[in-house]
């Protein structure tokens, strides 16, 4: 879903769809990035007292590159110190929320970047802006920089869940979802695009 995982979410309480792919970030208390950032989603969200959190992989999103990596970018303060022309997701995807609690680590604001104004819709959208020179970086996922053959920088590992209502879970489409799952298909999937580790895939991480 291009639409980024607050507005999945969204769709989710109104019933729109069954499930929804989401990775929120976050800091906790202690200004570390949080690692239950979708289940705090979840939990805070009105009209989902039913809800349920589905692991479906970790996956590794960082700073896609240029081959070479020119800029000599190894993470986000040389971004901003280098004034390097940062690519930009729209406001409610997980990247973009990413980027954000990266800048308030860094005592930073988007405003400190100097933007790329057009927003990518997705990881390989973004990624084909660097490529084509439109920007000298962004923040997608190891697999997205991997299949535009661009250069990248690890940054977090973070969570991919699945967020559907409980009943749900027990519909049949769902529950072929779920054997998925568990097979070595997916496995292999991950394998292949690099960045992905699906080794939590099924687990329940959070019930209303």
């Amino acid at each position: 879903m291009s639409e980024g995982s607050a507005r999945g979410l969204e769709r989710l309480q109104r019933d729109e769809v069954t499930a929804v792919a989401v990775h929120f970030h976050g800091l906790d208390a202690s200004g570390n990035l949080a690692s239950d950032a979708n289940v705090t989603a979840l939990r805070d969200a009105p009209d989902l007292h039913d809800a349920l959190l589905v692991a479906f992989a970790r996956r590794e999103q960082g700073l896609v590159l240029p081959p070479g990596n020119p800029k000599r970018l190894r993470g986000l303060a040389d971004v901003l110190a280098l004034g390097a022309r940062m690519a930009m997701r729209q406001q409610g995807t997980g990247a973009q929320m990413l980027l954000d609690v990266l800048l308030k680590r860094a005592d930073a604001t988007t405003r400190d970047l100097r933007r790329v104004e057009t927003p990518a819709l997705t990881g390989p959208d973004l990624a084909e802006m660097v490529r084509a020179g439109q920007a000298d970086c962004g923040v997608a996922t190891r697999a997205a920089a991997r299949s535009a053959g661009l250069d990248f920088v690890p940054l977090v590992w973070e969570n991919l869940d699945l967020a559907m209502r409980q009943r749900s879970y027990f519909r049949p489409t769902m529950q072929a979802l779920i054997r998925f799952l568990s097979e070595r298909r997916l496995r292999q999937r991950a394998e292949e695009l690099t960045g992905y580790d699906p080794s939590p895939a099924g687990q329940i991480r959070f019930a209303a």
